[in-house]
């Protein structure tokens, strides 16, 4: 059985590979020339170059496959062209969804987020049925997602699309080779550099357990379904608290208002557009995001999937050893 896999070089997309060969999938890994492949290296993988908006090249990676693991995203909150993240966000997975429908590839699982789920007013955990709708969006990296899960429900309603939906919260760990946004905030606290934090809160999750998840629902997961892939609500304050014991540094005490540290974001935006960057640390819309708590119940995929997550203590303390051990750390963490 050939399984395609999107994404494969990335921080999710390199954790579910070695799930899917840990399982005995023989898997076709499409990549873009220009990616960097240092995920992927050594392991015993089909590589097929291609774009998700290249048609012919998604023809061509599709073909013999019987399943598909579309992991693959742009996951940025702020770029200098916010037009590439839709492009590959929303018309990328159409492109690939439309791809595998022709091919009659058998079983497929959507890799959305939890950016597309609304959150309760009250501080409640959001879940697979708080509803949500695009106005909810913040930004483009969430407004994209939102709008490309739609497309996979739609396919699957209308096309028969045989497609399992899932929606990982904040991953952490191994091989966030970018970093992703919440690996940053690892990178910068973990190096000594993060003297203050804003009140805001996260779902935290070892990214391996996520990619278990992703096998979970290709397994036992009913078409059309989506599944929240998370782990342990924490505050930032504490998520900071526990990175300072696995370091040795000190915690940041410092607690900035929300609406202290936006004109700082928009500076940072405004830099980088002048210097032609296509990203930033601090933006307007994580700001903006923070000021919710993202808190979110996985019971559906631990009773419907036998889901399960190890100590977030675990997930942090990998991403730490990863980082330091691949140079990303500056300066005195043990």
């Amino acid at each position: 059985m050939t399984t395609l896999l999107t994404g494969a070089s990335g921080f999710i997309g390199s954790a579910v590979l070695r799930q899917l060969l840990k399982h005995g999938h023989r898997v076709r890994v499409l990549v873009r020339k220009s990616s960097n492949t240092a995920n992927i290296k050594g392991l015993p993988v089909e590589i097929v170059n291609g774009d998700l908006n290249d048609i012919r090249s998604l023809e061509i990676a599709v073909r013999g496959c019987d399943a598909i693991f579309h992991v693959a995203a742009d996951y940025r909150l702020w770029a200098l062209r916010p037009a590439e993240i839709y492009q590959t966000n929303v018309a990328g997975t159409r492109n690939i969804m439309i791809a595998a429908l022709s091919a009659g590839v058998k079983r497929i699982v959507y890799t959305s987020s939890v950016a597309t789920i609304g959150l309760p007013e009250h501080g409640d955990l959001a879940d697979e049925e708080t509803p949500s709708d695009l106005h909810d969006m913040l930004g483009h990296y969430k407004r994209s997602k939102f709008i490309a899960e739609k497309e996979v429900s739609w396919l699957v309603r209308e096309e028969g699309l045989p497609a399992v939906i899932v929606n990982p919260s904040t991953p952490v760990g191994p091989r966030d080779i970018k970093p992703t946004p919440t690996g940053r905030i690892i990178v910068e606290a973990a190096s000594g550099r993060m003297p203050a934090y804003v009140n805001t809160g996260l779902n935290l999750v070892h990214v391996d357990d996520v990619a278990k998840g992703h096998l979970l629902a290709y397994n036992h997961g009913k078409v059309g379904e989506r599944y929240i892939l998370g782990g342990v609500n924490m505050t930032l304050k504490e998520i900071l608290e526990v990175i300072a014991a696995i370091t040795g540094l000190p915690a940041p005490k410092i607690c900035l208002p929300h609406n202290l540290v936006l004109p700082v974001a928009y500076i940072s935006e405004a830099i980088a557009l002048l210097a032609k960057k296509n990203d930033t640390f601090i933006t307007v819309d994580g700001v903006r995001m923070a000021k919710k708590n993202m808190f979110f119940s996985t019971e559906k995929a631990k009773k419907t999937l036998g889901y399960r997550t190890r100590p977030v203590t675990e997930a942090l303390r990998d991403a730490i050893n990863w980082f330091r051990d691949n140079g990303y750390l500056v300066s005195g963490s043990r």
